[in-house]
């Protein structure tokens, strides 16, 4: 309950403000690179939470790799950041689903909760000066327009 509750006052802050510094973290990539967020400070940053175990974010992992082929020359950069503890299932999925954008494995949680994700998948978007400019929970067919719609508005300012 209290999580919930926090998870709502902090949407209602960032959606009040339009911005807030997103929480910085570093996390391994499925390459086995370390990605650091505040060094991608210049471009514009989608992070997408998921699992494995968790049917809309699968049905969306397509849409965002489209989404990042889209963008990347652009200054967008796609991050799919897997959340479960074991990443056994999440790295099986990705040798038959491949993506061209990096997989980050947050094996203990912390991106998680620094972002206060508790809906399955979670997406925010960074702006270029790193400030935290959208959150959205959950997925249905039609979100990745959402997410476009929020990309080109950044890109504009």
């Amino acid at each position: 309950m209290k999580s919930s509750i926090l998870a709502v006052v902090f949407s209602l802050y960032c959606s009040l403000l339009h911005a807030a510094p997103a929480p910085d973290f570093t996390l391994k990539a499925l390459d086995g690179a370390n990605l650091r967020l505040a060094e991608q400070r210049g471009d514009i940053v989608l992070i997408n939470f998921w699992a494995s175990w968790c049917g809309p974010c699968i049905q969306e992992m397509p849409q965002l790799d489209k989404l990042a082929q889209k963008y990347q020359m652009l200054g967008v950069q796609v991050w799919g950041v897997n959340v479960e503890n074991d990443s056994a299932a999440a790295k099986a999925y990705l040798n038959k689903v491949q993506v061209q954008f990096p997989v980050l494995f947050d094996t203990d949680n912390s991106a998680s909760k620094a972002y206060q994700v508790e809906a399955m998948p979670t997406t925010v978007i960074i702006d270029k000066d790193g400030q935290l400019r959208t959150v959205h929970r959950g997925y249905k067919p039609g979100y990745e327009k959402k997410y476009e719609d929020d990309i080109k508005t950044l890109l504009r300012e």
